[in-house]
């Protein structure tokens, strides 16, 4: 591993627990419960996905979440600066982890090929 990708690694760990001390010190009592799953940051640091669990959220309530953060970024930015002395913070962007979702599919296509597949050599 390059100085530089342990740099960016080690920015995206910090991130990962400064974002939800954040989250938690704002105004808005719904926010609260949004858990981070990870921090994804661009090769220069500059930029930062924050990728948020979507628990059983509706669309609606995902867009008031996205809202709300969009709305609290410069907050949070300003906490992450502040806990670390960094000279600048990564501009963060929020969206929500539909990764879960999307393994969980595939192992439901994996178990149900695995019942039709002992049919098939019967």
């Amino acid at each position: 591993m390059t100085p530089e990708q342990i740099k960016v690694k080690r920015t995206e760990s910090l991130l990962k627990e400064l974002i939800p001390e954040a989250i938690s010190t704002l105004s808005d009592v719904r926010l609260h419960a949004l858990d981070v799953t990870d921090v994804t940051c661009s090769r220069g640091r500059s930029d930062a996905k924050v990728y948020l669990d979507p628990h059983f959220y509706t669309s609606e309530e995902r867009s008031f979440f996205l809202k709300q953060l969009a709305k609290a970024r410069p907050v949070i930015e300003e906490h992450c600066l502040q806990e670390q002395g960094w000279f600048r913070c990564p501009k963060l962007s929020f969206e929500f982890d539909d990764q879960m979702e999307k393994s969980q599919k595939i192992e439901s296509l994996f178990a149900q090929i695995a019942k039709e597949r002992p049919k098939e050599e019967e």
